[in-house]
Protein backbone atom coordinates (compact mmCIF):
# COMPACT_ATOMS: atom_id res chain seq x y z
CA UNK A 1 0.00 0.00 0.00
CA UNK A 2 1.45 3.37 -1.00
CA UNK A 3 1.92 5.99 1.72
CA UNK A 4 -0.52 8.38 0.03
CA UNK A 5 -3.27 5.75 0.19
CA UNK A 6 -3.51 5.75 3.98
CA UNK A 7 -6.33 7.82 5.47
CA UNK A 8 -4.89 7.88 8.99
CA UNK A 9 -1.32 7.96 10.32
CA UNK A 10 -0.48 7.52 13.98
CA UNK A 11 2.91 8.78 15.26
CA UNK A 12 4.40 7.35 18.45
CA UNK A 13 6.82 10.03 19.63
CA UNK A 14 5.24 12.71 17.44
CA UNK A 15 7.02 15.55 19.25
CA UNK A 16 10.46 14.47 18.06
CA UNK A 17 12.01 16.86 15.56
CA UNK A 18 12.13 14.27 12.79
CA UNK A 19 8.71 12.81 13.56
CA UNK A 20 7.02 16.21 13.65
CA UNK A 21 8.40 17.07 10.20
CA UNK A 22 6.89 13.85 8.84
CA UNK A 23 3.57 14.55 10.54
CA UNK A 24 3.47 18.01 8.98
CA UNK A 25 4.23 16.51 5.57
CA UNK A 26 1.32 14.06 5.73
CA UNK A 27 -0.98 16.60 7.38
CA UNK A 28 -0.43 18.86 4.36
CA UNK A 29 -1.63 15.96 2.22
CA UNK A 30 -4.95 15.95 4.12
CA UNK A 31 -4.28 12.65 5.89
CA UNK A 32 -5.71 12.43 9.44
CA UNK A 33 -2.81 12.71 11.88
CA UNK A 34 -2.86 11.32 15.42
CA UNK A 35 -0.04 10.87 17.88
CA UNK A 36 1.41 10.28 21.31
CA UNK A 37 4.30 11.91 23.11
CA UNK A 38 5.28 11.83 26.75
CA UNK A 39 5.84 15.59 26.95
CA UNK A 40 3.62 18.40 25.70
CA UNK A 41 6.38 20.50 24.20
CA UNK A 42 6.01 23.77 22.33
CA UNK A 43 6.41 21.79 19.12
CA UNK A 44 3.56 19.46 20.12
CA UNK A 45 1.36 22.46 20.86
CA UNK A 46 2.16 23.82 17.39
CA UNK A 47 1.17 20.50 15.81
CA UNK A 48 -2.13 20.54 17.69
CA UNK A 49 -2.82 24.05 16.40
CA UNK A 50 -2.21 22.69 12.90
CA UNK A 51 -5.07 20.21 13.43
CA UNK A 52 -3.31 17.09 14.70
CA UNK A 53 -4.77 15.08 17.59
CA UNK A 54 -2.16 14.32 20.27
CA UNK A 55 -2.26 12.84 23.77
CA UNK A 56 0.45 12.56 26.42
CA UNK A 57 -0.21 9.35 28.37
CA UNK A 58 1.01 5.98 27.07
CA UNK A 59 -2.34 4.24 27.15
CA UNK A 60 -4.17 2.08 24.61
CA UNK A 61 -7.42 3.67 25.75
CA UNK A 62 -6.22 7.03 24.42
CA UNK A 63 -5.73 5.76 20.87
CA UNK A 64 -8.36 7.24 18.56
CA UNK A 65 -11.33 5.00 17.80
CA UNK A 66 -10.87 5.96 14.14
CA UNK A 67 -7.47 4.26 14.17
CA UNK A 68 -8.65 1.17 16.04
CA UNK A 69 -11.69 0.60 13.81
CA UNK A 70 -9.93 1.29 10.50
CA UNK A 71 -6.79 -0.84 10.71
CA UNK A 72 -6.47 -1.34 6.95
CA UNK A 73 -6.54 2.41 6.31
CA UNK A 74 -4.09 3.30 9.11
CA UNK A 75 -0.31 3.43 9.28
CA UNK A 76 1.65 3.56 12.54
CA UNK A 77 5.04 5.30 12.61
CA UNK A 78 7.44 5.20 15.54
CA UNK A 79 10.85 6.65 16.29
CA UNK A 80 13.83 4.47 17.22
CA UNK A 81 13.92 6.21 20.61
CA UNK A 82 10.61 4.55 21.59
CA UNK A 83 11.18 1.39 23.68
CA UNK A 84 9.43 -1.81 22.61
CA UNK A 85 7.70 -1.98 26.00
CA UNK A 86 5.72 1.12 25.06
CA UNK A 87 2.10 0.04 25.54
CA UNK A 88 0.79 1.67 22.39
CA UNK A 89 3.55 0.31 20.16
CA UNK A 90 2.98 -3.17 21.61
CA UNK A 91 -0.75 -2.88 20.94
CA UNK A 92 -0.26 -1.96 17.28
CA UNK A 93 2.28 -4.74 16.68
CA UNK A 94 0.19 -7.40 18.46
CA UNK A 95 -2.95 -6.42 16.54
CA UNK A 96 -1.44 -6.58 13.08
CA UNK A 97 -1.28 -2.89 12.17
CA UNK A 98 1.15 -1.71 9.51
CA UNK A 99 4.03 -0.40 11.69
CA UNK A 100 7.10 1.36 10.28
CA UNK A 101 10.09 3.18 11.74
CA UNK A 102 10.45 6.85 10.90
CA UNK A 103 13.54 6.06 8.84
CA UNK A 104 11.61 3.50 6.78
CA UNK A 105 8.94 6.07 5.98
CA UNK A 106 11.61 8.55 4.88
CA UNK A 107 13.09 5.86 2.67
CA UNK A 108 9.72 5.28 1.00
CA UNK A 109 9.12 9.02 0.48
CA UNK A 110 12.50 9.57 -1.17
CA UNK A 111 12.71 6.42 -3.33
CA UNK A 112 10.84 7.88 -6.31
CA UNK A 113 12.28 11.40 -6.09
CA UNK A 114 15.70 12.92 -6.74
CA UNK A 115 17.05 13.05 -3.21
CA UNK A 116 19.88 14.73 -1.33
CA UNK A 117 20.91 13.02 1.92
CA UNK A 118 23.09 14.83 4.45
CA UNK A 119 25.03 12.49 6.73
CA UNK A 120 27.72 13.02 9.35
CA UNK A 121 28.15 13.03 13.09
CA UNK A 122 28.02 16.85 13.15
CA UNK A 123 26.49 19.51 10.92
CA UNK A 124 23.58 17.59 9.37
CA UNK A 125 20.84 19.99 10.42
CA UNK A 126 22.66 23.17 9.50
CA UNK A 127 23.79 21.82 6.13
CA UNK A 128 20.43 20.37 5.11
CA UNK A 129 18.63 23.55 6.16
CA UNK A 130 21.06 25.70 4.19
CA UNK A 131 20.60 23.55 1.08
CA UNK A 132 16.82 23.68 1.44
CA UNK A 133 16.87 27.45 1.80
CA UNK A 134 19.23 28.08 -1.12
CA UNK A 135 17.12 25.85 -3.40
CA UNK A 136 13.76 27.21 -2.23
CA UNK A 137 15.04 30.80 -2.41
CA UNK A 138 16.18 30.10 -5.99
CA UNK A 139 12.74 28.77 -7.02
CA UNK A 140 13.96 25.18 -7.23
CA UNK A 141 11.10 22.81 -6.35
CA UNK A 142 12.23 21.34 -3.05
CA UNK A 143 10.82 19.42 -0.09
CA UNK A 144 13.01 19.19 3.00
CA UNK A 145 12.72 17.25 6.24
CA UNK A 146 14.87 19.11 8.75
CA UNK A 147 16.28 18.25 12.16
CA UNK A 148 15.73 21.75 13.49
CA UNK A 149 13.39 24.71 13.18
CA UNK A 150 14.50 26.93 10.29
CA UNK A 151 14.38 30.62 11.22
CA UNK A 152 13.54 31.49 7.61
CA UNK A 153 10.41 29.31 7.57
CA UNK A 154 9.70 28.83 11.30
CA UNK A 155 9.30 25.12 10.55
CA UNK A 156 11.22 21.87 10.21
CA UNK A 157 9.46 21.17 6.91
CA UNK A 158 9.87 22.91 3.57
CA UNK A 159 7.11 21.66 1.29
CA UNK A 160 7.35 21.37 -2.48
CA UNK A 161 5.37 19.46 -5.10
CA UNK A 162 4.89 15.69 -5.35
CA UNK A 163 7.90 15.34 -7.68
CA UNK A 164 10.16 17.87 -5.98
CA UNK A 165 13.80 17.37 -5.06
CA UNK A 166 13.90 16.02 -1.50
CA UNK A 167 16.49 17.08 1.08
CA UNK A 168 16.74 14.85 4.12
CA UNK A 169 19.05 14.31 7.06
CA UNK A 170 20.67 10.88 7.00
CA UNK A 171 20.85 9.99 10.68
CA UNK A 172 23.47 7.43 11.68
CA UNK A 173 21.73 6.69 15.00
CA UNK A 174 20.37 3.14 15.00
CA UNK A 175 21.67 2.87 11.40
CA UNK A 176 18.58 4.80 10.28
CA UNK A 177 20.37 6.27 7.25
CA UNK A 178 20.63 2.86 5.61
CA UNK A 179 16.99 3.11 4.48
CA UNK A 180 17.97 5.88 2.04
CA UNK A 181 19.23 5.55 -1.55
CA UNK A 182 20.17 9.13 -2.46
CA UNK A 183 21.22 10.65 -5.76
CA UNK A 184 23.47 13.09 -3.90
CA UNK A 185 25.01 12.31 -0.52
CA UNK A 186 27.04 14.49 1.81
CA UNK A 187 29.23 13.35 4.69
CA UNK A 188 30.27 16.24 6.92
CA UNK A 189 32.19 14.28 9.57
CA UNK A 190 32.75 10.78 10.90
CA UNK A 191 33.84 11.32 14.51
CA UNK A 192 33.13 8.52 16.95
CA UNK A 193 29.62 8.81 18.40
CA UNK A 194 26.62 6.65 19.29
CA UNK A 195 28.97 4.04 20.72
CA UNK A 196 25.98 2.64 22.64
CA UNK A 197 24.86 1.43 19.20
CA UNK A 198 28.15 0.85 17.37
CA UNK A 199 30.55 -0.04 20.23
CA UNK A 200 33.60 1.00 18.16
CA UNK A 201 34.46 3.70 15.63
CA UNK A 202 35.32 0.94 13.15
CA UNK A 203 31.73 -0.29 13.30
CA UNK A 204 30.51 3.29 12.79
CA UNK A 205 32.74 3.67 9.72
CA UNK A 206 31.41 0.37 8.41
CA UNK A 207 27.89 1.79 8.61
CA UNK A 208 29.05 4.85 6.66
CA UNK A 209 30.48 2.50 4.05
CA UNK A 210 27.06 0.84 3.81
CA UNK A 211 25.48 4.28 3.46
CA UNK A 212 27.77 5.22 0.56
CA UNK A 213 27.01 1.87 -1.07
CA UNK A 214 23.35 2.93 -1.20
CA UNK A 215 24.09 6.00 -3.35
CA UNK A 216 22.53 5.49 -6.75
CA UNK A 217 24.88 4.54 -9.60
CA UNK A 218 26.03 7.72 -11.29
CA UNK A 219 25.33 9.74 -8.15
CA UNK A 220 27.59 12.15 -6.30
CA UNK A 221 29.21 12.01 -2.86
CA UNK A 222 30.50 15.20 -1.24
CA UNK A 223 33.09 14.61 1.47
CA UNK A 224 34.61 17.13 3.87
CA UNK A 225 38.27 17.11 2.80
CA UNK A 226 39.69 16.20 6.22
CA UNK A 227 37.82 12.89 6.20
CA UNK A 228 39.89 9.83 5.29
CA UNK A 229 37.91 8.51 2.34
CA UNK A 230 39.24 4.95 2.42
CA UNK A 231 35.91 3.73 3.84
CA UNK A 232 34.28 4.61 0.48
CA UNK A 233 34.56 1.66 -1.94
CA UNK A 234 32.59 2.93 -4.93
CA UNK A 235 33.97 3.53 -8.45
CA UNK A 236 30.61 4.23 -10.11
CA UNK A 237 29.90 7.54 -8.37
CA UNK A 238 31.56 10.97 -8.45
CA UNK A 239 33.39 11.90 -5.25
CA UNK A 240 33.97 15.61 -4.62
CA UNK A 241 35.63 17.22 -1.63
CA UNK A 242 35.04 20.54 0.10
CA UNK A 243 36.95 22.42 2.78
CA UNK A 244 37.23 25.68 4.65
CA UNK A 245 40.94 25.00 5.30
CA UNK A 246 42.35 22.77 2.53
CA UNK A 247 42.51 23.18 -1.24
CA UNK A 248 39.78 20.97 -2.66
CA UNK A 249 37.05 20.80 -5.31
CA UNK A 250 35.18 23.50 -3.40
CA UNK A 251 37.26 25.73 -1.14
CA UNK A 252 36.55 28.71 1.10
CA UNK A 253 38.98 31.63 0.79
CA UNK A 254 39.53 34.90 2.64
CA UNK A 255 37.52 33.81 5.70
CA UNK A 256 36.98 36.45 8.36
CA UNK A 257 34.49 37.03 11.15
CA UNK A 258 32.59 40.22 11.85
CA UNK A 259 30.23 40.55 14.81
CA UNK A 260 27.82 37.62 14.39
CA UNK A 261 28.65 36.60 10.84
CA UNK A 262 31.30 34.99 8.68
CA UNK A 263 32.66 36.57 5.49
CA UNK A 264 34.25 34.40 2.81
CA UNK A 265 34.78 33.75 -0.89
CA UNK A 266 34.37 30.42 -2.65
CA UNK A 267 36.47 28.79 -5.36
CA UNK A 268 34.60 26.04 -7.21
CA UNK A 269 35.24 24.56 -10.65
CA UNK A 270 38.17 27.02 -11.03
CA UNK A 271 35.70 29.89 -10.58
CA UNK A 272 35.78 32.47 -7.78
CA UNK A 273 32.50 33.62 -6.25
CA UNK A 274 33.05 36.52 -3.88
CA UNK A 275 31.40 38.23 -0.93
CA UNK A 276 29.42 35.58 0.89
CA UNK A 277 28.14 36.76 4.25
CA UNK A 278 26.82 34.01 6.50
CA UNK A 279 24.74 35.19 9.44
CA UNK A 280 26.15 32.51 11.74
CA UNK A 281 29.45 32.37 13.55
CA UNK A 282 32.10 29.66 13.31
CA UNK A 283 34.39 28.46 10.55
CA UNK A 284 32.67 25.06 10.76
CA UNK A 285 29.48 26.76 9.57
CA UNK A 286 31.43 28.15 6.61
CA UNK A 287 32.21 24.51 5.80
CA UNK A 288 28.50 23.66 5.99
CA UNK A 289 27.75 26.61 3.70
CA UNK A 290 30.43 25.47 1.25
CA UNK A 291 28.86 22.10 0.53
CA UNK A 292 25.43 23.72 0.36
CA UNK A 293 26.80 26.02 -2.35
CA UNK A 294 28.46 23.14 -4.21
CA UNK A 295 25.33 20.96 -4.25
CA UNK A 296 23.09 23.85 -5.27
CA UNK A 297 25.47 24.82 -8.07
CA UNK A 298 25.42 21.21 -9.30
CA UNK A 299 21.63 21.54 -9.52
CA UNK A 300 21.90 24.63 -11.71
CA UNK A 301 21.52 27.46 -9.20
CA UNK A 302 23.15 30.66 -10.51
CA UNK A 303 25.95 32.47 -8.70
CA UNK A 304 23.65 35.40 -7.99
CA UNK A 305 21.12 33.08 -6.35
CA UNK A 306 23.87 31.27 -4.43
CA UNK A 307 25.01 34.56 -2.91
CA UNK A 308 21.47 35.64 -2.12
CA UNK A 309 20.60 32.25 -0.65
CA UNK A 310 23.52 32.12 1.77
CA UNK A 311 23.39 35.81 2.63
CA UNK A 312 19.65 35.65 3.42
CA UNK A 313 19.94 32.51 5.52
CA UNK A 314 18.71 33.30 9.05
CA UNK A 315 19.93 30.15 10.75
CA UNK A 316 18.23 27.45 12.79
CA UNK A 317 16.81 27.48 16.27
CA UNK A 318 19.44 26.23 18.74
CA UNK A 319 22.24 26.06 16.17
CA UNK A 320 24.74 28.74 17.22
CA UNK A 321 21.75 31.06 17.64
CA UNK A 322 22.54 34.54 18.93
CA UNK A 323 19.87 35.83 21.33
CA UNK A 324 21.58 38.92 22.76
CA UNK A 325 24.40 41.00 21.36
CA UNK A 326 25.11 44.24 23.22
CA UNK A 327 27.95 46.04 24.96
CA UNK A 328 26.75 44.61 28.27
CA UNK A 329 26.31 40.95 27.35
CA UNK A 330 26.33 38.44 24.52
CA UNK A 331 24.19 35.31 24.69
CA UNK A 332 24.51 32.45 22.19
CA UNK A 333 22.71 29.10 22.36
CA UNK A 334 23.94 25.97 20.55
CA UNK A 335 22.85 22.34 20.26
CA UNK A 336 26.45 21.09 20.68
CA UNK A 337 26.51 17.85 22.70
CA UNK A 338 29.65 16.04 21.46
CA UNK A 339 33.20 17.03 22.55
CA UNK A 340 34.15 18.02 18.99
CA UNK A 341 31.04 20.22 18.67
CA UNK A 342 31.69 21.84 22.05
CA UNK A 343 35.28 22.55 21.09
CA UNK A 344 34.47 24.27 17.80
CA UNK A 345 31.59 26.19 19.37
CA UNK A 346 33.75 27.63 22.16
CA UNK A 347 36.60 28.31 19.73
CA UNK A 348 34.17 30.17 17.47
CA UNK A 349 33.01 32.55 20.20
CA UNK A 350 36.60 33.08 21.32
CA UNK A 351 37.56 34.14 17.81
CA UNK A 352 34.50 36.35 17.38
CA UNK A 353 34.73 37.99 20.81
CA UNK A 354 38.40 37.68 21.88
CA UNK A 355 38.11 40.12 24.77
CA UNK A 356 35.13 38.48 26.48
CA UNK A 357 35.23 36.03 29.37
CA UNK A 358 33.22 32.98 28.36
CA UNK A 359 30.66 31.34 30.62
CA UNK A 360 29.46 27.95 29.39
CA UNK A 361 26.26 26.36 30.65
CA UNK A 362 26.35 22.71 29.56
CA UNK A 363 23.84 19.90 29.88
CA UNK A 364 25.45 16.52 29.12
CA UNK A 365 23.28 14.36 26.84
CA UNK A 366 23.08 10.62 27.58
CA UNK A 367 24.92 8.66 30.25
CA UNK A 368 26.54 6.47 27.59
CA UNK A 369 27.96 9.41 25.62
CA UNK A 370 29.21 11.08 28.80
CA UNK A 371 30.87 7.82 29.83
CA UNK A 372 32.39 7.14 26.40
CA UNK A 373 33.90 10.63 26.09
CA UNK A 374 34.36 11.74 29.70
CA UNK A 375 37.98 12.91 29.23
CA UNK A 376 37.25 14.51 25.85
CA UNK A 377 34.34 16.45 27.36
CA UNK A 378 36.59 17.67 30.17
CA UNK A 379 39.21 18.94 27.73
CA UNK A 380 36.61 20.68 25.55
CA UNK A 381 34.78 22.34 28.44
CA UNK A 382 38.05 23.53 29.97
CA UNK A 383 38.36 25.99 27.07
CA UNK A 384 35.93 28.34 28.83
CA UNK A 385 36.52 30.65 31.81
CA UNK A 386 33.44 29.77 33.84
CA UNK A 387 31.60 26.44 33.59
CA UNK A 388 28.12 25.65 34.87
CA UNK A 389 27.22 21.97 34.62
CA UNK A 390 23.67 20.64 34.66
CA UNK A 391 22.66 17.08 35.46
CA UNK A 392 22.96 14.55 32.65
CA UNK A 393 19.90 14.44 30.39
CA UNK A 394 19.05 10.74 30.26
CA UNK A 395 16.65 10.74 27.27
CA UNK A 396 16.10 7.05 26.43
CA UNK A 397 18.68 5.72 28.91
CA UNK A 398 18.95 4.49 32.48
CA UNK A 399 21.71 5.92 34.74
CA UNK A 400 25.16 4.32 34.62
CA UNK A 401 26.86 3.80 37.95
CA UNK A 402 29.80 6.16 38.38
CA UNK A 403 28.76 8.47 35.53
CA UNK A 404 27.54 11.91 36.58
CA UNK A 405 28.08 15.62 36.13
CA UNK A 406 29.93 15.60 39.46
CA UNK A 407 32.46 13.12 38.07
CA UNK A 408 32.83 15.19 34.90
CA UNK A 409 33.31 18.36 36.97
CA UNK A 410 36.28 16.81 38.80
CA UNK A 411 38.07 16.33 35.48
CA UNK A 412 37.54 19.90 34.19
CA UNK A 413 40.17 22.61 34.60
CA UNK A 414 38.49 26.04 34.60
CA UNK A 415 38.78 29.20 36.66
CA UNK A 416 35.29 28.78 38.07
CA UNK A 417 32.97 25.76 38.09
CA UNK A 418 29.45 25.34 39.45
CA UNK A 419 26.92 22.50 39.44
CA UNK A 420 23.30 23.47 39.03
CA UNK A 421 19.81 22.06 38.51
CA UNK A 422 17.88 23.08 35.41
CA UNK A 423 15.19 24.88 37.41
CA UNK A 424 17.80 26.91 39.32
CA UNK A 425 19.74 28.24 36.32
CA UNK A 426 18.05 31.63 35.98
CA UNK A 427 18.46 32.39 39.69
CA UNK A 428 22.12 31.37 39.60
CA UNK A 429 22.87 33.54 36.57
CA UNK A 430 21.25 36.57 38.18
CA UNK A 431 23.97 36.45 40.82
CA UNK A 432 26.85 36.18 38.34
CA UNK A 433 28.72 38.77 36.28
CA UNK A 434 28.45 37.27 32.81
CA UNK A 435 30.10 38.84 29.76
CA UNK A 436 29.41 36.10 27.20
CA UNK A 437 27.07 33.19 27.89
CA UNK A 438 27.12 30.07 25.72
CA UNK A 439 24.46 27.47 26.49
CA UNK A 440 25.21 24.01 25.10
CA UNK A 441 23.32 20.72 24.99
CA UNK A 442 20.76 18.61 23.16
CA UNK A 443 18.37 17.86 26.03
CA UNK A 444 15.70 19.99 27.68
CA UNK A 445 18.12 22.87 28.22
CA UNK A 446 16.36 24.39 25.21
CA UNK A 447 13.21 24.87 27.31
CA UNK A 448 14.87 27.54 29.48
CA UNK A 449 16.57 29.55 26.71
CA UNK A 450 13.71 32.07 26.64
CA UNK A 451 13.80 32.52 30.43
CA UNK A 452 17.58 32.98 30.37
CA UNK A 453 17.28 35.59 27.64
CA UNK A 454 14.62 37.51 29.54
CA UNK A 455 16.65 37.51 32.74
CA UNK A 456 19.79 38.78 30.98
CA UNK A 457 18.14 41.65 29.11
Amino acid sequence: MGLSEYKNIYFIGIGGIGMSALSRYFNAKKINIYGYDKVKSTLCSDLEKEGMEIHYLDSVENISVNIKENKQESLVVYTAAIPYENKELSYFIENGFEVLKRSEVLGKITEDNFSIAVAGTHGKTTTSTMIAHVLHNSDVDCTAFLGGISSNYNSNLVLGSVKSIIVVEADEFDRSFLTLSPDVAIITSVDADHLDIYKTKENLLSAFTDFTNNIKTGGTLYLEANIDSTFVVRDDITILKYSSSLTSDCTALNISSSANNMLFDVEINNELISQFKLNMGGEYNVSNALVSIAVSKQLGVSNVCLLDGINSFKGIKRRFETHIISEKIIYIDDYAHHPKEITVSIQAVKKMYPNKKITVLFQPHLYSRTNDFMNEFAVALSLCNHLILLDIYAAREQPINGVSSEVLAEKCNVNKLQLCRLNDVVKLLEGEEVELLLTLGAGDIGTIVGDIKTSLL
